[in-house]
């Protein structure tokens, strides 16, 4: 059987049998499952809200998977100079997912915020009926910034603002729906929280955005509306949660999370938490999901965690040239088209052992 019919039998098993929805809906970044439509078909334990909006809004459906690819994209980009470099091999991801480790909870929060953004951004974009701009009639008009020339001017909310609060409710309302049947599983209770790390990681840190209108340049009038944060920023947001996060366990009536350890103050709504140490992912390990080091691109010279010494495990590196083929020598033709030669370029590579 060729490689690319197991990866696609593996996809299909997790949309069949998936241990959880955040790895349902890591499989839906696959283009083979992206039509709202063969993901609904194909998620029959779906029940409750997920099923509901599966029959009644499968435009809504469809940005979620948007959403889930966004997550997938950040978590790798985020990662990318880790031991666990967030892969999404079917066969060693579907078993991250079922324990309880820092990496798990960061790809929660990054699903989560994923599809909050992608549905928001849909709003604002016009390409959903159930949403449009958000309305901000009822809200207080921005404060002005300090800075030339606004001393007396004017200020109204207008533009066409995010709609954050649409989002988060939709991805609260799938994300979220089959961890509540077990709301005195410890397992439920940290799935819970950090979805909701995620979405907050979007809907807390709105920025504003404003545009002068006037004669002649000057800003007599400034119209102002909310945009969300980058989603770049997103994900460095919840990384620095990640390094930073909470080791939990269950308290005795089942429904509350004790820090363990030295942790002074108990996690925020913000913070991410997890209850059982990661592996080390220096080996490959299907058991714990772990693809290994072997073979990386390594820095020889960084003493970050993108450093031969750390990434590599202490087994060393060796080096290696590698010719790669590039654009080189590009031309501007009028009009309209760009001209490039391909070039061969020798890279210098550190591949851990």
């Amino acid at each position: 059987m060729l490689p690319s019919s197991r990866t696609q039998l593996g996809l299909f098993f997790i949309l069949l049998c998936p241990a959880n929805i955040i790895g349902l809906w890591w499989a839906v970044g696959s283009p083979l499952v992206m039509d709202p439509n063969s993901i609904c078909r194909k998620t029959k334990r779906l029940a409750g809200k997920q099923a509901e909006l599966c029959q009644l809004e499968p435009e809504i459906v469809q940005e979620v998977a948007k959403g889930t690819k966004l997550g997938v994209r950040e978590c790798q980009y985020q990662f990318r100079f880790r031991r666990w470099n967030c892969t999404s091999h079917s066969k060693y991801f579907g078993k991250i997912l079922q324990q309880d480790i820092r990496e798990t909870a960061f790809v929660y929060a990054i699903t989560a915020a994923g599809v909050s953004h992608a549905i928001t951004q849909a709003c604002s974009m016009g390409e959903l009926l159930q949403c449009g701009c958000e309305l901000t009639r009822s809200r207080a008009p921005p404060l002005p910034t300090a800075g030339p020339g606004t001393e007396g001017t004017a200020w109204e909310w207008g533009g066409c603002g995010d709609d954050v609060q649409f989002g988060y409710e939709k991805s609260q309302q799938f994300m979220d729906a089959k961890s509540k049947k077990g709301k005195n599983d410890i397992r439920a209770l940290i799935d819970l929280h950090n979805n909701e790390a995620g979405r907050l990681a979007v809907r807390s840190y709105m920025r504003t955005e404003c545009k002068c209108h006037g004669l002649s340049g000057s800003c007599t009038l400034r119209t102002c509306w909310r945009k969300m944060p980058h989603f770049r920023e997103v994900g460095d947001r919840l990384l620095e949660r990640f390094n930073g996060a909470f080791k939990v366990m269950g308290g005795n009536d089942g429904k509350t999370l004790i820090p363990v350890g030295d942790n002074i103050k108990p996690p925020d709504k913000q913070d991410l938490i997890y209850s059982a140490d990661s592996p080390d992912f220096c080996s490959a390990n299907r058991k714990t999901g772990s693809l290994g080091t072997r073979g990386r691109v390594c820095n020889s010279t960084a003493m970050d965690t993108s450093g031969c010494d750390l990434l590599c495990c202490g087994r060393g590196h060796r080096d290696e040239t590698v010719v790669l083929e590039e654009n080189c020598l590009c031309r501007f033709h009028w009009c309209c088209v760009v001209q490039c030669r391909k070039c061969s370029v020798r890279q210098e590579l550190s591949l851990c052992v």
